[in-house]
């Protein structure tokens, strides 16, 4: 996909701060960080979200992030580890190319909490829904 920024960035067409690299993933700095290492992991070819990618380059692409993730441990010595991928623009998915962040936290950074206060209620019928779906439609 020539439009996809990531896609570029995948193919080695646009520049990155690259950290790893395996057949199917890369792993790089976003331009914006918002944390010291903060860094992106994607799929090489174009996948528009986690929905979108098929079983083998979705489980590729876990390995990738659980590789990252734990040099990122081994490195920076992080209190803890956002692990967050956002499917479509109203979970702030910005560029739709399937991507997952890995966001090191210390005690008492500057990045904020990533949940409401005041989370949702989900009761019985919603959660008797979801054990329906998931029986019909899982593996």
């Amino acid at each position: 996909m020539p439009e996809c920024e990531f896609c570029s960035i995948g193919a080695g067409e646009a520049a990155a701060e690259s950290v790893y690299e395996d057949a199917e993933n890369l792993a790089f700095f976003p331009l914006r960080p918002a944390a010291v290492g903060h860094t992106l992991v994607i799929p090489k070819s174009h996948y528009t979200d986690f929905f979108d990618l098929p079983g083998p380059p979705l489980a590729s692409l876990m390995q990738a992030v659980s590789t990252v993730g734990a040099g990122l441990r081994t490195t920076l010595r992080p209190d803890g580890m956002n692990v967050i991928s956002s499917a479509g623009a109203a979970a702030s998915q910005t560029i739709f190319h399937a991507h997952v962040h890995l966001v090191p936290r210390w005690r008492d950074d500057r990045f904020g909490g990533i949940w409401p206060s005041n989370g949702a209620t989900v009761g019985k019928e919603i959660a008797d829904r979801l054990r329906r779906e998931l029986r019909t439609s899982g593996p």
